[in-house]
């Protein structure tokens, strides 16, 4: 295996019963602009799982690549006062992950997860798979299963 982080995405879909087809760009794809263009695909097909602070801890917000999260909508989504954006020491000690390879699932901590509704528009999305060099194509639905999201309004374009 690659790394220990991508072995935690590989044995999460494994768990869920989902083989993963894990693959890895030398170049690296940390940004969901880097990402489309490797892999040949819409940049809105790519999965930004973005890390957010929130009033009773973290939340996992896993949007298209063409929009972004906006705070107050995800904070209305989940219930919560307010949210702001995650530094980069937080997101890795709760998801093992670093910012531009977060997963969207085998975090080291449970979070709350929400899940952008524009992703179902394709048959095929990507997401990055614990690193930033490595990626997996999947099933919207099968994403929202395995992550444990739920489909909420939080993005602007």
């Amino acid at each position: 295996m690659a790394s220990p982080s991508v072995g935690r995405v590989v044995s999460a879909a494994l768990d869920a019963g989902l083989e993963l087809e894990i693959i890895e760009y030398p170049d690296g794809t940390r940004s969901a602009v880097d990402a489309a263009a490797a892999v040949g695909c819409d940049v809105a097909q790519i999965v930004k799982s973005m890390i957010f602070s929130a009033d009773d801890g973290l939340v996992l917000a896993l949007t298209s690549g063409a929009h972004q999260v906006d705070p107050k909508l995800l904070a209305a989504a989940i219930g919560v006062n307010k949210c702001g954006r995650a530094d980069a020491d937080q997101v890795r000690e709760t998801t093992g992950f670093a910012i531009g390879g977060v997963a969207p699932f085998g975090h080291l901590s449970p979070l709350t997860s929400v899940i952008d509704p524009h992703l179902f528009q394709y048959e095929q999305v990507w997401a990055a798979a614990g690193t930033p060099r490595h990626v997996f194509p999947i099933d919207p639905n099968r994403l929202q299963q395995i992550s444990g999201a739920t489909r909420a309004t939080f993005v602007v374009k």
